[in-house]
């Protein structure tokens, strides 16, 4: 009986693997994992506007442009939740996708579609509270957009890139709009346009990686071909450029006083940043944004000069 009890324990099957890192965890773990915690970095957006105006360095813009992150992550993380609380079923279905924790049972659907308009709710309201009346607007307009693709958009060719792009441009707005500055026509085209680029970018890099494999995850990626796709990144790209030049040339009326013209200069740094994320998009390599700008160490040491030019220039010095 004993001999027969070890060979099963030593013939018994270990149970499947997940994903690298993947663990069952608690249901506020699951929660979390849920509001994707690294496509926060997205948010940091929001401090755009102010550190062109060069109104980063008070207490207030800081207070101010802090909450702005935190509501803008609470309206993202309500759009993750009722986007995987739908494509629940869907998930579970996909060999990396059923360890989410709605697909895999962890975080029940009804409490995330709770959680979800909690948050909703609150956002917003939070927002038009403790910031402006047009942060409100603009996060409600955000939820809105987002969970029209959610239940739609998503599956509209061009309307899905422009949606997401969007939502770059979106969060680019909202601190602006928290500290009453007036936002720049070249620096929403380059926003806008620099956004789409990556976006179409990240599709095309899907697209090229699913070429001859049957079961695209994104069932668009059919519908677009990669020669279509590399066009809008190829086309967005050079529109951002062009917008960016226009914006560091324009003087508005007062000449620069510093040591050399920055801000004319920064134009360098960010053309060749544009040049060498193009060069991953070419690959085929951009299928995650914020892995290729924090992961590849060139286009990080051109990211720090054009900043580092851009601080002196909003410094004037």
């Amino acid at each position: 009986m004993a001999e027969a009890l070890l060979h099963r324990q030593r013939t018994r099957r270990p149970p499947a693997p997940g994903p690298p890192g993947h663990r069952p965890g608690t249901l506020a773990g699951g929660l979390l994992r849920t509001t994707r915690p690294k496509q926060w970095v997205k948010n940091i957006l929001v401090v755009a506007a102010p550190a062109a105006a060069g109104r980063l360095f008070s207490l207030h813009a800081a207070t101010r442009l802090a909450l702005v992150f935190a509501l803008f992550t609470a309206c993202a993380a309500a759009v993750y939740l009722i986007n995987d609380a739908r494509d629940a079923e869907a998930d579970r279905a996909h060999p990396t996708k059923r360890h989410r924790p709605i697909a895999a049972g962890l975080v029940p659907v009804p409490l995330a579609y709770g959680v979800a308009g909690a948050l909703a709710v609150l956002a917003p309201a939070a927002a038009a509270w403790l910031t402006t009346p047009a942060v409100a607007v603009l996060l409600t307009a955000y939820l809105a957009m987002q969970l029209a693709y959610c239940v739609s958009l998503k599956h509209v060719l061009v309307v899905d890139l422009v949606v997401v792009a969007t939502g770059f441009l979106m969060r680019a707005m909202a601190g602006g709009l928290a500290l009453g500055l007036p936002l720049s026509r070249w620096f929403l085209i380059t926003t806008g346009f620099g956004a789409l680029f990556m976006v179409a970018a990240k599709r095309y890099s899907e697209a090229v990686q699913l070429a001859g494999t049957a079961g695209a995850t994104r069932v668009l990626l059919t519908e677009y071909t990669t020669g279509y796709l590399r066009f809008v990144w190829q086309l967005a790209a050079g529109v951002a450029v062009l917008g960016y030049c226009l914006w560091a040339l324009e003087e508005g009326g007062v000449p620069h006083t510093g040591v050399l013209p920055w801000r004319q200069l920064s134009v360098v740094a960010f053309v060749l940043a544009v040049l060498r994320y193009a060069v991953f998009a070419d690959r085929g390599t951009a299928g995650e944004p914020e892995e290729v700008v924090l992961g590849d160490r060139a286009l990080a040491l051109i990211g720090l000069a054009w900043l580092a030019m851009y601080a002196l220039a909003v410094a004037d010095w």
